[in-house]
């Protein structure tokens, strides 16, 4: 058995080192979702493609496009177009990280262990 630390050492119960090989895989495999997530870019648009927003997994902006045109919908209007774009681009990220995330929460536990509710 290994993982990405090197061998996982055999205890010589079989049941044990096939629990040891099965978290370690699953460990493996959360860890690359980790930074398949942190890759996302969560993007929206507004008022027909003239306002666009990028946001990181967290939320936090990663970048705005304002199209000359759009500046000349006033303050108020460009502000809440801006909005929207923004709540798109979270929307959409939380969509891309539910979609990595799906098969790692859908997947039975492991070794016929049954989680408590």
């Amino acid at each position: 058995m290994t993982t990405s630390g090197g061998p996982i050492p055999t205890t010589g119960d079989p049941e044990v080192d096939q629990v040891l090989e099965t978290l370690a895989t699953q460990s493996a495999r959360f860890e690359e979702v980790g930074r398949l997530i942190s890759d996302i870019r969560g993007r929206g648009e507004a008022e027909d493609g003239r306002v666009v927003v990028e946001v990181l997994p967290s939320g936090s902006l990663a970048s705005l496009t304002i199209d000359p045109r759009a500046m000349r919908l006033g303050s108020q209007a460009l502000a809440e177009a801006i909005l929207a774009a923004a709540k798109e681009a979270e929307e959409d990220a939380t969509r891309k990280a539910e979609t990595l995330m799906s098969p790692l929460l859908d997947d039975p536990p492991p070794y016929g262990h049954t989680p408590r509710g």
